[in-house]
């Protein structure tokens, strides 16, 4: 059952937001050492232990993707070709270009935009396959401008990868698919084997090892984020059906057992009507075991004061998928601090913007969105500064770089500043 809190509280205890019960620092320690001494053969090994399959090649050939593009749904293909096409659309207004200025002083300064050389992405396998964040981690990539998207994914006991997930790698234009998953996925990316290039990013979701791997890889390749459980906060007035309300709760729940799905309302009547609706949904659910440990044990319905009470809260919560269930949504959009992705209006279930609104839904959880953001082109890029003098600019700004560094005790950065000024009186 779903808990109904009356009025402010204290938005720490809202979200799950606790770590994993279990550390397991040392095996990824243990994992990522081994592949950097054996390469190829631990990973093979490792395929052997974790996937429980016997692998003669880590690659994906060109052939198993035409053959899994072949073997999907055509309804399903079409499909992703109209979410890659609206990911394309809305990641392309995020292409940023360098510029070139002058100083007072007369120096030229500016700023280039380099994408990253090479992306990884780590693609997870498990109980869900999720082609969607193939095309929202791979297009924000090839639209940077990377040189190689590179993708690793566990395989299946048959020693084939997902067909669903070789058919958005194809669409989203994947350069390079791996047979490999778990830590030691993210370790080849990081390092590098004989079959696997490093890469200097990785981005993408996956279990505590894949979590705790990118917390130790980082500083030798950049990462995105540490996804923590998924969450929804929606903020709903009396006038919608608790039917929609509770779907919308429940498309976060049956994610995973740990994520949250809470609710703020400035009606009482109205919680009660969306709790008595999740305990008659959950039940027809696939996933209906994982939706009500998540509405069990982390589900909350707050009754706020009023809308703006409601608007506040969120904020602190800085919630990573934030409905506004409102007439008027955009009257309160402004008002918005915090949020990874905002869904407006009663007709915007979180679900569009998890497939086909174009938008990325690779997004910051645990309260990281009051100072992260979505994934974005911005992850593939790097801005590389340049600075020019010519002598006459020197001759204006050489005697107060002298007094600046002199006040910081760098006498070699002042006599670096006059030099050449001195050599030509």
């Amino acid at each position: 059952m779903i808990k109904i809190i009356n009025g402010k509280t204290d938005p720490d205890k809202i979200f799950a937001r606790v770590s994993p019960k279990v550390d397991v620092s040392g095996i990824v320690a243990e994992i990522i050492d081994t592949v950097i001494k054996n390469g190829d053969n631990a990973l093979f090994s490792y395929a052997e232990k974790f996937d429980k399959v016997k692998l003669s090649s880590l690659v994906v050939s060109q052939q198993e993707i035409l053959d899994a593009v072949e073997s999907v749904d055509k309804e399903f293909l079409s499909v992703l070709k109209k979410a890659a096409e609206n990911i394309r659309l809305f990641h392309s207004q995020q292409k940023r270009k360098g510029f070139e200025i002058k100083n007072a002083q007369g120096a030229i300064v500016g700023q280039k935009i380099l994408p990253i050389e090479r992306a990884g992405l780590y693609v997870p396998g498990g109980t869900a396959a999720y082609p969607s964040t193939v095309l929202m981690d791979a297009i924000p990539a090839k639209i940077a401008g990377c040189e190689q998207v590179v993708m690793v994914t566990p395989p299946n006991k048959d020693g084939k990868v997902n067909p669903v997930i070789l058919a958005a790698a194809f669409v989203a234009g994947v350069d390079k698919i791996f047979k490999v998953g778990g830590a030691q996925a993210v370790a080849a990316l990081a390092y590098g084997t004989e079959t696997i290039p490093k890469v200097d990013k990785i981005v993408g979701p996956g279990n505590a090892f894949v979590a705790e791997a990118k917390k130790q890889v980082f500083g030798q390749v950049s990462i995105d984020m540490i996804a923590g459980p998924s969450e929804i906060l929606i903020v709903a007035d009396k006038s919608n059906n608790p039917k929609h309300i509770a779907a919308d709760l429940l498309s976060q729940a049956e994610h995973d057992k740990m994520a949250s799905a809470v609710l703020i309302t400035d009606n009482f009547e109205f919680a009660l009507s969306v709790s008595s609706e999740l305990e008659r949904q959950i039940p027809l659910l696939e996933r209906s075991e994982i939706a009500r440990a998540s509405i069990d044990d982390n589900g909350k319905i707050i009754v706020a004061e009023n809308l703006d009470d409601a608007i506040e809260i969120a904020n602190q919560l800085a919630p990573e998928h934030l409905e506004l269930c409102l007439d008027n949504p955009f009257d309160y959009l402004d008002k918005i601090k915090h949020a990874g992705s905002v869904f407006l209006g009663k007709n915007c279930p979180e679900a569009f913007g998890d497939y086909m609104a174009g938008a990325n839904h690779t997004l910051p959880t645990s309260g990281t969105a009051r100072f992260s953001s979505a994934l974005s082109v911005d992850d593939f890029i790097k801005k590389t500064q340049y600075v020019y003098y010519d002598e006459t600019a020197l001759q204006k700004t050489a005697k107060q770089v002298e007094y600046f560094a002199n006040k910081e005790g760098l006498t070699a950065h002042a006599k670096s500043a006059v030099v050449r000024i001195e050599s030509n009186e």
